[in-house]
């Protein structure tokens, strides 16, 4: 089975999507959801049940890696409602640019159960304790101000279809001394990007000339996440021109958009290339 964006679904796609959804509609604040899973955006009709939070989210990244026990995660980003309180919902309400996000996170599922948020003001970091059942506030997580390790992270099966710049700055690491590391579960890689430094990519190429990535609930919150650690986010050439990924303006609640993400040093790098 293929969902709505087209990838494999797996069994535990499906029930993670389904504790989400279940969950968020009993939350009460909420009036709109958008799920990887579903072709379209489930609205939530009962007044009594029914908030001012539209939430779009992947409810299990990185599920192809799941038979490999491969650390794999969520990722959710709020927005505000704008329609009348009165009224149900619209798409109108979540298609719109990642600067009008206001809560943004991920939980990674690996040998520890993290939970990465931001309200738009700095990024906590917390970790479940099994024991009280509740998360505990780890740290606030800032990239390494120099850049960090020299890390990049990117699938390079995909280099045939690259764009020049992208390929000249991933040969330019490897001269460089830069170690790769790609898991293949996007909370796993920016995770650790934030962490260690580094850089994170997922461009646009010949075969996918949006990039792969879903904008509503992967590109935008690991966007805004990284830029509140103190990072850069871009899109790289995308639509004839470079851009910050959180200004894009989605059309569907299944956009996608390149994301190229890390620290300053090697984002800029790649932004060189392309002058």
């Amino acid at each position: 089975n293929a969902n709505a964006t087209g990838d494999d679904v797996k069994k535990l796609d499906i029930i993670a999507d389904d504790i989400w959804v279940e969950c968020l509609k009993r939350s009460g604040v909420c009036g709109l959801l958008v799920s990887e899973e579903q072709e379209t955006a489930i609205v939530i009709e009962d007044e009594s049940l029914r908030g001012p939070f539209c939430v779009a989210f992947d409810p299990l990244d990185g599920s192809s890696n799941i038979d490999c026990n491969v650390s794999v995660g969520s990722i959710f980003s709020v927005y505000r409602r704008q329609s009348p309180a009165d009224k149900a919902c619209t798409q109108a309400d979540i298609l719109r640019p990642g600067t009008e996000i206001i809560v943004a996170g991920y939980c990674m599922y690996g040998a520890a159960t993290e939970l990465v948020i931001t309200f738009g003001t700095g990024v906590q970091r917390f970790a479940l304790d099994p024991a009280l059942g509740e998360f505990l506030f780890v740290s606030d997580m800032k990239l390494p101000a120099d850049g960090g390790k020299k890390i990049f992270s990117c699938n390079e099966g995909n280099s045939l279809q690259w764009d020049a710049p992208i390929v000249s700055f991933v040969e330019a690491c490897k001269d460089d001394g830069y170690s790769a590391r790609y898991v293949g579960s996007m909370v796993s890689d920016v995770h650790r990007t934030l962490l260690y430094g580094g850089i994170f990519l997922y461009p646009a190429d010949k075969k996918s000339t949006k990039g792969k990535l879903r904008v509503l609930y992967e590109g935008f919150p690991m966007a805004l996440i990284t830029e509140q650690a103190g990072g850069t986010s871009s899109t790289g050439m995308y639509m004839g021109k470079l851009g910050r990924i959180l200004e894009v303006m989605p059309e569907h609640i299944h956009d996608r958009c390149p994301i190229i993400m890390g620290g300053e040093r090697d984002v800029s790098k790649v932004l060189k290339l392309y002058e």
